[in-house]
């Protein structure tokens, strides 16, 4: 017997299915079911790193036409954008997918950046499934030796 049976009126039903909805939300939300899934949305998986003189992005996006790419900072954001072509097997109708573990379609990453990025000195390239973009850091936030006399 369910428990919202056990108690008159709907208010017991009520909470019971704002509980469920509850589950559900912290559910998608706390990541991945598995080591291999990303969660929704996170494509393609990046890699964020400083070195003394950059600011390093590595985009792991496999299959990219790298003219398809479209990267832009706008007030301290890397947006990242693109397509891949979704993967259709030969034969027609008479194929059956059963599983797809590979992202196919539009996306969309947007990275904050620190306040030292220099948007005016940015280099992407793409090679072997790899995005690389190096975003300078500005001249004035680098530490200078002075000289006293």
């Amino acid at each position: 017997m369910s428990r919202s049976l056990m108690f008159p009126g709907d208010l017991l039903a009520e909470f019971e299915r704002l509980q469920e909805q509850l589950d559900q939300a912290f559910r998608s939300s706390h990541g991945p079911a598995s080591i291999r899934a990303m969660a929704r949305g996170s494509f393609p998986p990046i890699n964020v790193g400083t070195t003394p003189e950059t600011i390093e992005v590595v985009a792991f996006a496999p299959g990219i036409d790298p003219q398809a790419l479209q990267l832009s900072i706008d007030k301290g954001l890397l947006i990242l954008a693109g397509e891949r072509k979704k993967e259709v097997p030969a034969g027609g109708d008479r194929v059956s997918v059963y599983a797809r573990e590979r992202f196919g379609g539009p996306f969309r990453r947007v990275v904050s950046l620190p306040e030292d990025a220099d948007p005016g000195r940015v280099t992407a390239k793409y090679r072997d499934g790899f995005l690389r973009v190096s975003i300078a850091k500005r001249e004035s936030s680098k530490p200078r030796h002075i000289e006293v006399h």
